[in-house]
């Protein structure tokens, strides 16, 4: 019986070190990035370099972080989409989803769109003016967030 616990206390202890020995941070050369973050860089930011990626593992989930040579920051997920733009100055139209970006258009026509994020349930955008808006995944206003 004692020699059963021990060995399960092993396998748990592999087992617990296997998902945790990896996690961390990893700066990437640019030539190892996956081609579909630097095709979206280079079609939505063809003015900015990559000045550094890094890919984060945290147990099962990887992201790649990118930061721009214009102090853009990008956040890709395990399936190399796009989750999270945070930016310095405006943020290329060709970056906000076309429902969100008619709506702060329409309705904050002298602000630009300096963030966006997106989650499992629903997007934000936050505005030079730092309002920060929140829409359903399918890009319906639903409240400016606090």
């Amino acid at each position: 019986m004692k020699n059963s616990l021990v060995k399960i206390w092993l396998i748990a202890a592999v087992i617990a070190f296997s998902l945790t020995g990896c996690d961390g941070e990893k700066i990437v050369p640019v030539s190892e990035l996956p081609n579909e973050i630097t095709t979206y860089i280079s079609t939505h930011f063809p003015y900015s370099t990559i000045l550094q990626g890094v890919v984060e593992r945290d147990g099962f989930s990887k992201t790649y972080q990118i930061t721009l040579s214009d102090a853009t920051k990008l956040e890709f997920n395990r399936k190399k989409e796009i989750v999270d733009i945070d930016g310095k100055n405006a943020l290329p139209n060709s970056v906000i989803p076309e429902k969100i970006l008619q709506y702060v258009c329409t309705n904050f026509p002298h602000n630009s769109v300096t963030d966006w994020k997106l989650d499992d349930r629903k997007q934000q955008v936050e505005l030079d003016n730092e309002i920060t808006l929140e829409f359903n995944k399918d890009g319906d206003f639903l409240r400016i967030d606090d």
